[in-house]
């Protein structure tokens, strides 16, 4: 048998197994959680046991996690499909050196953090100004990892924000970058366009606009512009000089790349310090994941217990569900690293996976989702695993009983998930109200908890940019691992490609008239009626 076929019969043997049974064992809560600093993960209210965790760890020692790690790291082509290195780890691990093609990339790397850094300062300290004066706005405009992470970030950061307010533009809806730009003044934006390519349809679109805008409230409206891109021949003809353009290599993937110049709105918000702050606890992720034993290994357990529970026990989802409102997005940015880079169906080989890959990842910052979709995850028919996080103080020291109130109701929903309340525990509870008979029977059966709901914890001090950057670097080196278990490609995304091809054959169809004979009965009609 082999070690898939090992943990499939161990699932087997302990379905049934109340999790409320496992905490008899008065080490279960200390044996199965591990820390990192200040960070605690806690995986006990899982049914994995000691034989699960041997045989999951074992998983990854046979898929080569370790070999591919270190692989990583030293700029091998791990990302076999586009011929290239997995290198976001150098943007925050600036004191090291890595060989590409048997040249170091690192010197290059810190010469744009340096342009970053200096440019930043510059913009917060007044001296790079709009022609109104200094810079009281910075608009990003990008889509997928050129939006997520820095508006993620941004949002996460909101505390430490002491610099020009950062606004976020990605759809190509026109009310999108309308409702952004409608509250601010061309003469004190700076408009940051970030699309590797400056080909980007969405991206390039709003670009555009935000120029029309520019040119409508200022004398030189490329003067406030800057790009993250590597296509300076297409900036250069927009009219960005190149001391405003900042570069990254194929080597960083977009939902990657917030560490480098993806991360200059974040930097200018926050500032360099705060931003390098963010960088340092990546690196310090970075180096637990490189030199930890996989049994206290964060990254590698939070990717076993996504194994465990999506190929293994068959929960197809998974809810983020951050008690933490300045982690609002993380769900959203989450959906995109995980989604993207596992949602896959061929092995590196091209073979058809033989199980299921990625799950599909969703969820809300708590309280808020507790009077929304947490009914289904108590009570609805599927079983759907839960991750937590929280942090052990806010940054509102006046409001602390608020925030205590906070964590009561984050400790609960775990606690109720894993616990449940039986037919019994109902029928006592409403005998207590006085019903009795059939009615009582019929109101308790409503009133029941399954329980045994699987749920992870990660607890952090304060939600701080290295606490951030922490956070990050854990759920990107968990997609590494729960990718190299898979054996797929957790770094290409060929899957986005066939919708872009397809809409560039439909625009001059919607805006000339073009024939659409070509398309299909359904498109024709929708085409028809979009013509009006």
């Amino acid at each position: 048998m082999s070690t898939w076929d090992d943990l499939a019969a161990h699932q087997a043997s302990v379905a049934s197994r109340p999790l409320a049974e496992l905490f008899e064992n008065d080490n279960r809560a200390a044996d199965f959680s591990t820390r990192m600093g200040e960070v605690l993960f806690d995986y006990s209210k899982t049914n994995i046991d000691a034989t699960a965790r041997a045989l999951l760890i074992r998983l990854a020692e046979e898929a080569g996690v370790a070999a591919r790690r270190d692989a990583m790291f030293a700029g091998a082509k791990i990302n076999q499909t586009e011929g290239r290195a997995v290198l976001h780890t150098a943007l925050r691990n600036l004191d090291a050196s890595v060989t590409v093609d048997g040249a170091d990339v690192m010197p290059a790397v810190r010469e744009v953090h340096a342009r970053m850094t200096t440019f930043a300062r510059d913009l917060r300290a007044g001296r790079f100004t709009g022609q109104g004066g200094a810079i009281t706005d910075v608009v990003n405009i990008g889509i997928g990892g050129s939006d997520l992470g820095p508006a993620m970030g941004a949002r996460a950061l909101a505390p430490y924000a002491d610099g020009p307010r950062a606004h976020f533009v990605s759809n190509v809806d026109p009310a999108h970058i309308h409702d952004v730009l409608a509250r601010l003044d061309p003469a004190t934006t700076l408009v940051i366009v970030a699309s590797k390519t400056f080909t980007t349809q969405e991206t390039m679109a709003n670009a555009q606009a935000a120029r029309d805008w520019m040119a409508a409230g200022v004398a030189d409206p490329a003067a406030q512009f800057a790009a993250v891109s590597t296509a300076e021949g297409k900036t250069a003809a927009f009219g960005i000089p190149p001391e405003r353009v900042f570069g990254f290599a194929d080597w960083v993937g977009g939902r990657y790349s917030m560490w480098g110049p993806v991360g200059l709105s974040l930097m200018i918000a926050i500032g360099p310090e705060r931003f390098d702050d963010f960088l340092a606890g990546g690196r310090a992720m970075d180096d637990h994941f490189r030199t930890t034993p996989f049994v206290d290994n964060l990254p590698v357990l939070l990717a076993l217990v996504g194994i465990w529970h999506n190929q293994i026990c068959g929960h197809a989802t998974r809810a983020v569900l951050p008690y933490d409102q300045h982690l609002a997005r993380l769900p959203a940015y989450l959906q995109q690293l995980e989604m993207e880079s596992n949602g896959k169906r061929v092995a590196m080989d091209g073979t058809m996976l033989a199980m299921p890959s990625g799950p599909v990842v969703w969820g809300e910052p708590g309280t808020n989702g507790q009077h929304a979709f947490y009914q289904l995850i108590h009570q609805g028919t599927r079983v759907i695993p839960c991750e937590f996080l929280l942090a052990r103080a806010g940054h509102e020291p006046d409001l602390a009983p608020m925030h205590r109130l906070l964590a009561a109701n984050c400790l609960a929903q775990s606690e109720a998930l894993m616990r449940g309340r039986s037919l019994d525990e109902a029928r006592a509870l409403l005998a207590k109200d006085g019903l009795t008979g059939p009615e009582l029977e019929r109101q308790a059966r409503h009133r029941v908890f399954p329980g045994n709901r699987p749920s992870t914890t990660l607890l952090y001090p304060k939600l701080t940019p290295f606490t951030l950057g922490q956070i990050i670097a854990l759920y990107e080196h968990r997609v590494f691992v729960e990718g190299v278990i898979l054996g797929i490609n957790s770094f290409d995304q060929w899957g986005v490609e066939l919708g872009k091809e397809l809409a560039a054959t439909l625009v001059p169809m919607l805006e000339e008239g073009a024939d659409a004979g070509a398309k299909d009965a359904s498109t024709r009609m929708l085409i028809d009626y979009l013509r009006g």
